[in-house]
């Protein structure tokens, strides 16, 4: 299948194949995967038709893992399911309120990536979960309602599924936006373990629970030894209000052993307030690529993105920013949150960031990068990573509180999909 963006043939962009001898795992033999610049995921299936307008699932690009027993194979992640603001700022639109937050796996034929099994997450006693608020714990202050504007109400159970961890036993750590939750479930998707920043025998730190409404954790990493899970939440949290939005880069890693409960947490200062972390992918257990980006498209004449940067980061000289008390504001400098303060405020108190180099400026890429959202971060090789992008169903609000088809920039034509773009490192990452 061709697909064109600006009249260009995406899978000739940068065509030149990448080999990479994947790593044996259990009984796997060594099997030689020939790795495209560019793979687009095969026909995504029609949820649902709404005034001609098609909601495709699709919706697979929020999360990229590799399946570590199966080279050429791959987990990608749904987020809550289609959904778009309305014409009233409190209320999020669910055309598909019904839909459960899924796991997809992919094998890749060529330049093509063939979904081979859906998992569909389900709660401990095996109801499948939706992508609906939460009433209490994780509650953001969204009101769900339908195309018609009916209230939708709340699941307990609900996710905003983000960042995705594949284990060798077949078992995934999910993290999410609303909690934000850890969420650990079986291979076929059923929950076994729900952590958040609420007090329980394991919990995350309390100050997470003042993340931004749809801004949680939205990526997730383990490191190699399989012992510690790291994230990342998408923006600064509200601490200790939302007037921080304007000026904190301060953005929080957190790193958690999902056997003890303890964790330790890290600051990652932004290029710019108005930037967001999309996702992190282990290279050691100290090192990490992590995607940083705006919220623009490339190719958007009006405004086009002018951020979308994969950087290696490093936390072994960063400074643990853990409260020992584990108050609701985290730990204070003076009587004021880590949000509040400046670089060199930061500076003054001993606090070290962790440590960014560039690794790759996505909007330089061979024929560019034409995507909003690069969301999925997988590190294949040393030397070869993968991206992929969140497509949001194929639908965006046409501002009259109905949906309209999205579209790329400058593509006529053009549904937007989930694509994963294979890219070979000059420089390797260790």
């Amino acid at each position: 299948m061709t697909v064109f963006v600006s009249d260009v043939p995406l899978h000739a962009v940068a065509r030149a194949a990448v080999l990479v001898a994947a790593l044996a795992c259990g009984a796997c033999a060594t099997v030689p995967v020939e790795y495209p610049a560019v793979a687009t995921v095969v026909a995504p299936r029609v949820l649902a038709e709404f005034n001609g307008v098609k909601v495709y699932g699709g919706g697979f690009g929020s999360a990229l893992a590799v399946d570590p027993r199966q080279p050429g194979y791959f987990y990608m992640l749904t987020d809550r399911g289609p959904n778009a603001d309305g014409t009233d700022p409190d209320k999020k639109v669910f055309p598909v309120p019904g839909f459960t937050p899924q796991i997809g796996r992919f094998k890749l034929d060529g330049d093509q990536l063939v979904l081979v099994k859906v998992i569909e997450i389900r709660n401990a006693q095996g109801r499948k979960i939706t992508g609906l608020p939460n009433p209490r714990e994780g509650n953001t202050g969204e009101i769900a309602v339908d195309l018609q504007g009916r209230e939708l109400g709340t699941d307990p159970d609900g996710l905003d599924s983000e960042g995705l961890v594949a284990l060798a036993d077949g078992t995934f750590w999910i993290s999410d936006e609303y909690g934000p939750w850890l969420v650990h479930v079986d291979a076929e998707g059923r929950t076994l373990e729900r952590i958040g920043p609420f007090p329980a025998s394991k919990s995350l730190p309390k100050v997470l629970a003042l993340r931004r409404p749809n801004r949680g954790m939205e990526s997730l990493t383990i490191t190699p030894d399989g012992r510690t899970l790291v994230g990342v939440m998408q923006n600064p949290v509200d601490n200790p209000d939302t007037a921080i939005r304007k000026t904190s880069r301060l953005n929080r890693i957190v790193a958690y052993d999902p056997r003890t409960g303890a964790s330790r947490q890290y600051a990652y200062l932004l290029d710019a307030t108005s930037a967001v972390v999309s996702e992190i992918a282990a290279i050691t257990h100290s090192t990490f690529i992590v995607s940083e980006r705006d919220q623009l498209f490339p190719g958007d004449p009006k405004s086009p993105s002018k951020l979308k940067r994969i950087y290696k980061i490093d936390l072994s000289k960063a400074s643990d920013l853990s409260d020992p008390a584990d108050g609701p504001n985290g730990r204070l400098v003076n009587g004021r949150t880590l949000e509040q303060l400046s670089e060199a405020q930061l500076k003054e108190a001993g606090i070290v960031p962790v440590t960014k180099e560039l690794v790759v400026d996505l909007l330089t890429l061979p024929g560019g990068y034409p995507h909003d959202k690069s969301e999925g971060l997988a590190v294949i090789s040393d030397t070869l990573i993968a991206v992929s992008n969140d497509d949001d169903f194929g639908i965006v609000p046409d501002g009259k509180g109905g949906r309209s088809p999205q579209r790329l920039p400058g593509a006529k034509t053009m549904i937007h999909v989930n694509r994963v773009f294979f890219i070979k490192l000059d420089k390797p990452l260790k």
